[in-house]
């Protein structure tokens, strides 16, 4: 449970904050949500004590989820699939030096690891959805739906090198499935087929083998000295 301390970190020091989910998909409607995603970067002398500032923060608003820099870091550099679609939302709502300097940084974080896990990723959902149909006899349509977006993602990254969220003219596709109009034997069809295509295109991807972890490093070092050298004497530190 947040702490109003862990609270202030997401109010007083957030880097980079954007909408995530449907909306920046480009797949909301009107009973969409809106998903709120960001970084905060905690003040060095925090990390002094030994009760260190939190990992991540839930709130404090509904459905915002903010995460401390190193931790989005460590996650952006294993090809998360949440902390990189974060980077390149398009519907930022906050940013200041630092979280500009990370979003100049996105390219750094993409390599060859997103194949496996964004597809790992998604043969997980995909189990989730064939438990549903199996228990149910259906399933969860919007995140079918999500699952179908995903792999396409990840299949334009491998191809392209380069990472986007936005579905594009896809939209009315993926919003049928959502409504449950495509049968399910279809859906698995269009999943199997892009798993294919992910399998395809990291043969021949333009990505790197690793992500450029010692640039990445260099930025964060630098956003941890500027921190402790911003901070007011030892008042900070408690």
């Amino acid at each position: 449970m947040n702490t109003p301390a862990d609270e202030d970190l997401v109010r007083g020091h957030t880097v980079y904050s954007c909408v995530m989910g449907s909306r920046a998909f480009g797949l909301a409607t009107e009973d969409s949500d809106t998903d709120r995603r960001g970084v905060y970067l905690a003040p060095t002398p925090l990390f002094w004590r030994f009760d260190k500032p939190p990992a991540h923060v839930e709130g404090p608003a509904d459905e915002q989820f903010s995460w401390e820099l190193e931790r989005f870091c460590e996650l952006a550099l294993r090809a998360n699939p949440n902390a990189l679609e974060c980077l390149h939302s398009p519907l930022v709502e906050r940013i200041d030096a630092t979280g500009r300097e990370l979003v100049s940084l996105r390219g750094a974080f993409l390599s060859r690891r997103a194949q496996e896990t964004f597809v790992r990723y998604a043969l997980g959902q995909r189990r989730k959805l064939e438990a549903d149909v199996r228990q149910y006899g259906a399933p969860r349509w919007k995140h079918a739906m999500h699952l179908l977006r995903l792999l396409a993602s990840s299949r334009d990254l491998l191809r392209t090198g380069e990472l986007t969220i936005e579905v594009g003219p896809a939209r009315e596709d993926l919003l049928a499935v959502k409504r449950g109009e495509v049968p399910w034997p279809e859906v698995e069809r269009r999943m199997t087929r892009l798993a294919t295509q992910n399998d395809e295109a990291a043969a021949t991807t333009p990505l790197p083998p690793e992500p450029d972890r010692p640039r990445v490093q260099d930025f964060l070092i630098r956003a941890r000295r500027a921190s402790a050298l911003a901070a007011d004497g030892g008042t900070s530190a408690g």
